[in-house]
């Protein structure tokens, strides 16, 4: 991807500003995932080749969430297009896109259920649709294992 120059100082200033991990969002929903006594690890890279990190794991049930930004992987009801430097914007998330896209696939044939969060999402809802999908995959996960017995 070619380097492109900030559209003005403020704008770079503003871009350096945006967290990449222990947003809001993240903090918000993994207050609400704790409320319901659900236990996970933080930031982990469950793949390698490419490296990829997931925001949220829950390792025995095989549950990979992910918070996405709604500016950074295109939301649907919320991201927006830049008209500064707008080339290299739309190229920038539909990369980000296609990377999720790919992220998933590959988890997915590991045997994780992948979840994707958006940042704009209410925490005690997704944390509710987490905690079921949770509920299920150990469910599977304790099929699975008697049948492996």
């Amino acid at each position: 991807m070619p380097r492109v120059s900030p559209s003005s100082p403020d704008a770079s200033r503003r871009m350096a500003r945006v967290r990449q991990k222990g947003t809001r969002a993240e903090i918000d929903l993994r207050r609400a995932l704790h409320a319901k006594g659900l236990r996970y690890r933080l930031q982990v890279p469950l793949l390698t080749k490419p490296r990829r990190v997931v925001d949220v794991v829950f390792p025995t049930a095989r549950v990979a969430v992910f918070v996405d930004g709604c500016f950074w992987h295109g939301c649907p009801e919320h991201g927006s297009w830049p008209k500064s430097n707008a080339d290299f914007w739309r190229d920038k998330i539909e990369t980000n896109r296609m990377r999720d896209a790919d992220t998933d696939r590959r988890l997915e044939a590991q045997g994780w259920r992948v979840v994707r969060v958006w940042t704009h999402e209410d925490a005690r809802e997704a944390a509710e649709r987490i905690a079921q999908i949770v509920n299920e995959q150990k469910k599977v996960g304790a099929v699975r294992d008697d049948h492996s017995r």
